[in-house]
């Protein structure tokens, strides 16, 4: 894809868990890559497990600017992952201060009820028909596929969204990505190009 045309480029917001304080550090990015150094106007998004907050927030906000979407065992709901009472375990991860103190959050009942998680806002993607695609190890048992990636892709299906997801069996949540990434790719040239030959 690099010698296509495409560029990959990267903003390390990653302790601020794709709150809404990181969408406008994205937003800065976006401007000078397209404004200054001429890259296409609409972005293919890539994030890797709690990067998948990040991407999916920023584009929930910015559906004109997304080509595509490439999420990788993405954390779509901080509820399931770290506060929910059913998993203790992963609620006392080193992780987890450094979420609520992201969110400002004073406990796990306020994290709870927030509103503003990828899995809760879906609606305006499947409405821009921005494709998507995930990748999963149905073993997961850091991101679970049940808890974040099959929740989402139902949502998005039943709002006529699109998204398609690859299943790798026996798969803990790493490796991420796949041996032979060609579907991927195939994925994200079939909905995107590079514009005249310059940055994609």
């Amino acid at each position: 894809m690099l010698e296509m045309g495409y560029h990959f480029v990267y903003c390390d917001l990653n302790a601020l868990w794709g709150n809404p304080e990181a969408v406008e550090p994205w937003n800065a990015f976006y401007r000078t890559l397209t404004e200054q150094y001429g890259f296409a106007k609409k972005a293919v998004l890539e994030g890797m497990s709690r990067g998948g907050l990040i991407i999916y927030n920023w584009a929930i906000a910015n559906t004109d600017k997304v080509a595509a979407i490439y999420a990788d065992a993405p954390v779509m709901d901080l509820r399931k992952w770290l506060v929910s009472e059913n998993n203790e375990e992963r609620k006392t991860a080193r992780f987890y201060e450094s979420m609520m103190s992201a969110y400002r959050f004073k406990d796990a009942s306020e994290a709870d009820d927030y509103q503003g998680y990828p899995i809760d806002n879906l609606k305006p993607l499947a409405e821009a028909k921005i494709p998507i695609i995930h990748v999963v190890g149905d073993a997961d048992q850091v991101v679970p596929v049940s808890e974040h990636t099959a929740i989402a892709e139902e949502r998005i299906k039943l709002m006529e969204g699109i998204i398609e997801v690859i299943h790798k069996k026996d798969i803990d949540h790493h490796p991420h990505s796949l041996e032979d990434p060609t579907p991927i790719v195939d994925f994200i040239l079939e909905h995107t190009q590079p514009v005249n030959g310059g940055p994609g």
